[in-house]
């Protein structure tokens, strides 16, 4: 299946510093909203309890809300879960002193106190102290970052140093889009989440690594072309495969957003914006970085 024709030349550097530009101001706008508003840790991170439950009857979030406001469970935030009107809701209460594994019986104790014993059906509990959150949260930080820096460095010895570089802004500025557009959409952030952030770190090196490997190609047969002729020469060559690449994934990652439950859905919105991201970064971020280094060793 041909989607890009032989011979198509798109000049992709030409736009680099329209890239440069906006990427910036995107990374910037997502720096200011962590520092600031910061991400919404899951339980995994902040500690607590999550408890998931389901009514057998018609219940409104604010009827929940009272009910639970009129015990000693402490602060508890409450939301929806599931399709609308599934009567699924998702419980979060912070550290208090109930024990983290007798949380989940309390909750049920005040809900069939208030709604009657049989409308209430208790489907899942999470329980994490806060000294394992704050160490789940560093360690969690700290492998993404690892991630990152050492696919640079894969990079770097196998093509050269100006390459590695390209990659490691690459992937730095895929996670911080996924993680802007994470916070964006108020999901939560938890382990699941960080394993996409490393997916997604992994499948956007996948494309510089494929480009990066034709640039190098295209440096021995077309020695008297400059550098930004062979970087746009090999874009369009590996264009029609990460089309094609991208779009399957996609439409798996799509099926799953949409019809794979509330479960999935932030891991596989977090796989979706980062996918994007990758080719973008690909095409506009590490390849312009690769150009850049030539220029500034040749001096033009």
């Amino acid at each position: 299946m041909e989607i890009i024709r032989p011979g198509t030349q798109i000049p992709f550097t030409r736009y680099r510093h329209i890239a440069v530009v906006v990427s910036t101001v995107v990374n910037l706008v997502i720096l200011a909203l962590l520092f600031t508003r910061g991400p919404n840790l899951g339980v995994d991170f902040a500690g607590g309890t999550m408890v998931q439950l389901q009514f057998h009857k018609d219940v409104t979030i604010s009827e929940l809300r009272q009910a639970l406001g009129g015990s000693d469970l402490g602060h508890a935030v409450v939301q929806d879960f599931g399709a609308r009107g599934s009567g699924e809701f998702l419980i979060r209460l912070e550290e208090s002193e109930t024990a983290p594994g007798a949380a989940g019986g309390k909750v049920r104790s005040v809900l069939s106190e208030k709604f009657g014993p049989e409308a209430v059906e208790i489907r899942r509990v999470e329980s994490v102290g806060p000294k394992v959150g704050k160490d789940l949260r560093q360690r969690g930080t700290w492998s993404v970052i690892a991630a990152t820096v050492m696919m640079g460095l894969y990079i770097w010895f196998r093509f050269e140093l100006r390459f590695g570089l390209g990659a490691v802004i690459a992937l730095a500025h895929d996670v911080l889009v996924t993680i802007g557009a994470l916070i964006l959409a108020n999901y939560e952030f938890d382990l699941p989440i960080v394993a996409a952030l490393m997916t997604v770190a992994g499948y956007s090196v996948n494309d510089t690594v494929i480009v990066c490997d034709r640039i190098r190609e295209n440096m021995r047969k077309l020695r008297r072309e400059g550098m930004e002729k062979i970087i746009n020469t090999s874009i369009n060559e590996t264009l029609g495969r990460t089309i094609l690449t991208t779009l399957t994934t996609i439409l798996v990652l799509a099926a799953l957003l949409f019809l794979g439950g509330a479960v999935i859905r932030p891991f596989a919105f977090a796989l979706l914006v980062g996918f994007f991201s990758g080719v973008y970064s690909t095409i506009f971020i590490a390849s312009p970085v690769v150009l850049f280094f030539d220029k500034r060793k040749t001096g033009k």
